[in-house]
């Protein structure tokens, strides 16, 4: 008897200790309303702040306003755009992790982007059964991406098309060899041609020639996909943000865009039309051993739980995603490089082993997991300074405690991760680029959600280690 009383007296000053203290943390967490940054005159919105010629800031530098908002208002932001919608700006590496970390049972990572191309599609049932990968959500998403990703993002998937990347990135190399003059002037289009030319490979098995010199010309096809690319990627943000007019008329900026989609749309249809022709011989082929798959489409043509619709989205999105995300980190690596010429010349040195006779050897599966180090750390070393994106967008799927701020659900959180890769709290010697950073025997502690250039988790891109791959070849081939 006063045993059974005393663990009932144990019990109940537990249970008083422990909802005192959740009474003390819930004090101490601010109230939403209280998160510092910017609303906009009368609370009427900062957007105007992004129109060119009246506002300080672009959404073509949101890196430049991003460390301005940090400078002002430190490690979480509240931004008002418009009345009624926020977007929630962290940069504690701590707050990242809470937020994409976020397991609740059932439910998918969601963020808010590509808003008008989801119109686009979705104005097109009889072309997109969704909106894609990029503008799709919830379950819709995770039907599709599961599917897709079996082909684009296994290792030995991609590791099947290293030989035909490397030749190639070989061709590539020999035509910039062969220009008559030594100085490009611009080599991004250069380095995008190569890129849109190893997509159509990969994904559709077709050669468009992109680096010729007539597929260079303006009007030639693969010009033309890069272009509408390049128009697509700038109208998205434009979009995505204020008031979104072209939801009842088409403004000039979703113009742009749908016009845009509207030829990469039917490049696309026409490359999954040109396959499906010959895609029954093709299939008797692999059946009898005379054929292999050389093509993630016909991988995807193969799959029962894939639609049609399905794949035409997926072709579209890899023509979308695909060429300049790859163009820009590419270019920002030689960038990189050209100013800093020890690593050029370490670069160089693992270069010569991986390939003692540049015109003669091949870029080996295993060479390239185990031998390219170096190359591997230039290319994150790069990405850590210049990543695709700014960071990573989410909406939250149930309140949060960020910052020491409550946060609803439903609010759109984006994460500041350039901008805090280049803080000396993180990193030593935050701007400089050190590619030993990365390296094993002089490797820094890194928390490990500062550097995420591709994403995280279930949401992160799906052709990562495609990416990855056809960058370092090209490096390895080029330097």
């Amino acid at each position: 008897m006063y045993l059974s009383l005393v663990k009932s007296k144990i019990k109940s000053a537990t249970l008083m200790t422990s909802r005192s203290c959740a009474t003390v943390v819930l004090e101490n967490v601010k109230p939403y309303n209280q998160i510092p940054g910017p609303r906009g005159p009368f609370g009427l919105g900062n957007l105007y702040q992004y129109i060119p010629g009246i506002g300080k800031y672009s959404f073509d530098a949101l890196h430049e306003s991003g460390q301005d908002k940090y400078e002002k208002y430190g490690p979480i932001v509240r931004e008002t755009m418009v009345p009624g919608q926020d977007i929630v700006w962290l940069y504690d590496p701590n707050d990242i992790a809470a937020v994409l970390n976020d397991k609740t049972p059932g439910i998918y990572p969601s963020r808010r982007s590509h808003t008008a191309l989801a119109k686009y599609r979705r104005d097109r049932p009889n072309v997109y059964r969704t909106a894609g990968l990029l503008a799709t959500n919830g379950i819709e998403w995770w039907k599709i991406r599961s599917e897709l990703q079996k082909g684009l993002s296994s290792p030995q998937s991609v590791r099947n098309f290293l030989p035909l990347t490397d030749k190639v990135t070989r061709e590539f190399v020999a035509s910039m060899n062969s220009t008559e003059n030594d100085c490009v002037k611009d080599f991004m289009p250069a380095i995008s041609s190569l890129n849109l030319e190893l997509i159509c490979l990969m994904a559709f098995d077709v050669r468009l020639d992109s680096f010729s010199d007539e597929q260079m010309k303006p009007n030639s096809l693969s010009s033309r996909l890069m272009e509408s690319a390049e128009v697509t990627n700038q109208s998205i943000l434009p979009t995505d943000q204020g008031f979104q007019l072209w939801k009842f008329f088409e403004t000039p900026a979703y113009r742009k865009l749908r016009k845009a989609q509207e030829f990469m749309e039917k490049t696309a249809v026409e490359l999954v039309s040109q396959k499906l022709l010959y895609f029954d011989e093709d299939q008797q082929k692999l059946a009898s051993g005379r054929h292999r798959s050389r093509s993630l489409l016909e991988e995807y043509l193969r799959n029962p739980n894939l639609e049609l619709h399905d794949i035409i989205g997926m072709a579209a999105d890899l023509l979308l995603a695909g060429v300049h995300t790859s163009s820009y980190t590419t270019a920002f690596a030689l960038y990189h490089l050209y100013l800093n010429p020890d690593a050029q010349d370490k670069l160089y040195q693992e270069a010569c082993r991986i390939l003692p006779d540049p015109w003669e050897c091949q870029i080996e599966a295993a060479a390239l997991n185990s031998e390219a180090s170096y190359c591997r750390a230039v290319l994150k070393e790069s990405l850590r300074l210049n990543p695709i994106s700014i960071g990573v967008g989410r909406i939250l799927n149930k309140d949060a405690t960020l910052g020491g701020y409550h946060v609803p659900k439903g609010t759109v959180v984006v994460t500041q991760n350039l901008v805090s890769c280049r803080q000396e709290r993180y990193f030593k010697n935050p701007t400089k680029f050190i590619p030993e950073r990365w390296m094993r025997e002089t490797k820094e502690d890194v928390n490990p959600y500062l550097v995420l250039p591709f994403g995280h988790g279930m949401r992160s891109c799906i052709a990562r280690r495609m990416a990855e791959q056809n960058i370092l070849v090209l490096l390895l081939r080029l330097i």
